[in-house]
């Protein structure tokens, strides 16, 4: 058997039954500027080309470090950095060839470090030990993807608890552990982390309670309401930050207001880079109004109807204000912050009091709600999911 050296990867050598086995982990900014993974590709008599990722989650965190990993003939590694990454809880790799719905097998060899589960898209694959070797196992891998990108869902733990006729709505759930890119070189985000949760939370709350929702279903568009990951190198989702987004149509094909609230230290948001189809990124600041329109007509030059205006606030929250009323905002929280918890605000008097507790390793996440206007406001929400996928239970 040969072996796959870390310069014949990057290179893009053919891994026809060959091994990876790199001598350093690998967590490569995104931005570099790899050979394009569709270049060379493997071909196996005119089959169309595809692409899987795999992630293996260890036991027990540890120092990074990187497995062997044997292919099947006529399969190999995607060439960068950026398509295999170890962190402390866990490795991914990415490879391509022939499209394979009934998977391949996977060999891997990782001697000291136990393999509790091996992931790809949502699904946890089924291990199977070698009994010969305590150190070596396989798996069956699925090659069906049309490009690695496709494959980012092998690496996010996220959840979706609305998705639905005019909200996509995503909850992130970030570990320390598993950082990867630009996030090995920064400061863990606790606190932007945990904020980021109870800002969705009530960014939801609102765009239900306001209608806003259902007039996006009525028209066909849609809600784009989630925060940001820690661990994937294909999507540099740095610095930390969060949405709130309108898209003129089904999804991102579609002409689109692309909202990036930037979060401070404190978790305050401080800035809005919003990407607008046709526009660029317009900038704003504290107390500058972002309008979101819908793209329908030619009202306000093409852009369409008015369908919201977002404002930073002065605390660091944020004012959503319907076109017909009435506002809405997410403001700091009892301590004057938005780190423990936020206010929600209603035609300008509190309404709500949000709370999240994520216990992304075992996979609970728990939401508080207090009604400061009406007890029927309040309640307790738990959100089981598993802790390796963010799947709903």
């Amino acid at each position: 058997m040969s072996t796959l050296s870390r310069r014949a990867l990057v290179t893009g050598a053919s891994a026809a039954g060959l091994t990876l086995a790199l001598s350093d982990p690998a967590s490569a900014d995104p931005a570099s500027a790899d050979p394009d993974p569709a270049a060379d590709a493997p071909d196996a008599a005119g089959a169309p080309v595809a692409y899987a990722a795999f992630r293996l989650v260890r036991l027990r965190p540890g120092d990074p470090a990187v497995p062997e990993v044997t292919l099947p003939d006529g399969y190999e590694f995607l060439p960068g950095d950026r398509y295999h990454v170890a962190s402390r809880a866990e490795y991914y790799s990415f490879v391509r060839g022939p499209a394979a719905p009934g998977g391949i097998e996977v060999s891997v060899r990782w001697p000291g470090v136990p393999v509790a589960a091996v992931v790809h898209m949502d699904t946890r694959l089924r291990l199977r030990r070698d009994r010969a070797d305590r150190h070596r196992f396989a798996f069956t891998l699925p090659v069906t993807r049309p490009s690695a990108d496709a494959n980012q869902p092998t690496l996010q733990i996220w959840s979706h608890p609305d998705v639905s006729p005019g909200m996509y709505y995503k909850l992130d759930h970030n570990d320390p552990d598993r950082v990867a890119g630009p996030w090995t070189t920064v400061a863990w985000p606790a606190t932007e982390a945990r904020s980021q949760l109870h800002q969705l939370v009530a960014a939801h709350r609102i765009l239900v309670d306001s209608g806003l929702k259902a007039t996006a279903a009525g028209k066909g568009h849609r809600w784009f309401v989630a925060g940001f990951e820690t661990n994937n190198t294909l999507h540099a989702d740095n610095p930390p930050h969060w949405h709130i987004s309108y898209n003129s149509g089904p999804d991102f094909g579609s002409p689109t207001h692309n909202t990036h609230f930037w979060l401070d230290a404190d978790a305050r948001n401080f800035y809005n880079g919003m990407d607008v189809t046709g526009l660029g990124r317009l900038r704003h600041y504290v107390g500058d109004p972002a309008r979101l329109y819908d793209f329908a007509g030619d009202a306000n030059d093409g852009r369409g109807e008015l369908v919201a205006t977002m404002t930073i606030r002065e605390d660091g929250g944020l004012d959503i204000a319907p076109p017909a009323g009435p506002a809405y905002a997410i403001a700091a929280g009892r301590d004057g912050t938005l780190a423990e918890e936020v206010t929600v605000e209603r035609a300008g008097r509190p309404w709500l009091r949000v709370a999240t507790e994520d216990h992304y390793r075992v996979g609970v996440m728990t939401v508080r709600t207090r009604g400061l206007r009406h007890p029927a406001d309040s309640d307790v929400t738990v959100l089981r999911y598993d802790p390796l996928t963010g799947v709903l239970a």
